[in-house]
């Protein structure tokens, strides 16, 4: 059955949390393995959608999802025009995408650009998109190491 709820709390560290249903019942509890998105995206009060099933233990949730919440951090969908640049040079060469960071810094920054932009797709295209975005910069070798 699928539901939506509020996580209550959420260890990245230990890899599980609980859920307030939004229908009236017991919390339900959420692991690491079962989470569609990054782990580092779930926090107290995210939004999300789940599948509710019955555990050793009681309610368990699979198939966790975060839903969009608005975010201050959203992707101008203004394209880049002739002569501008997001970054690095107009030609296509320089660094760009690093700005000094580490492949894991550039690639949470990404897929939090991702989640706020785009209000509707999905973990899998965010995973697809953030795939493709992440082989071309390691192409180009704009991030250092």
């Amino acid at each position: 059955m699928l539901m939506t709820g509020k996580v209550v709390r959420f260890d990245e560290v230990r890899g599980y949390g609980f859920i307030a249903p939004a229908e009236p019942g017991e919390d339900v509890f959420m692991h690491a393995n079962d989470l569609l998105d990054e782990k580092y995206l779930y926090s107290e009060g995210s939004e999300v959608e789940f599948f509710l099933e019955r555990g050793e233990k009681g309610p368990k949730a699979s198939q966790i999802r975060l839903v969009y919440q608005p975010s201050g951090n959203r992707v101008s969908h203004r394209p880049v025009g002739a002569g501008e640049s997001s970054g690095g040079r107009a030609d296509g060469g320089g660094a760009v995408a690093g700005g000094g960071v580490s492949a894991e810094q550039w690639r949470a920054e990404l897929t939090e650009a991702l989640v706020g932009s785009v209000d509707s797709l999905t973990a899998a295209q965010i995973r697809q998109v953030r795939g493709c975005v992440m082989d071309l910069v390691e192409k180009r070798g704009w991030l250092g190491g």
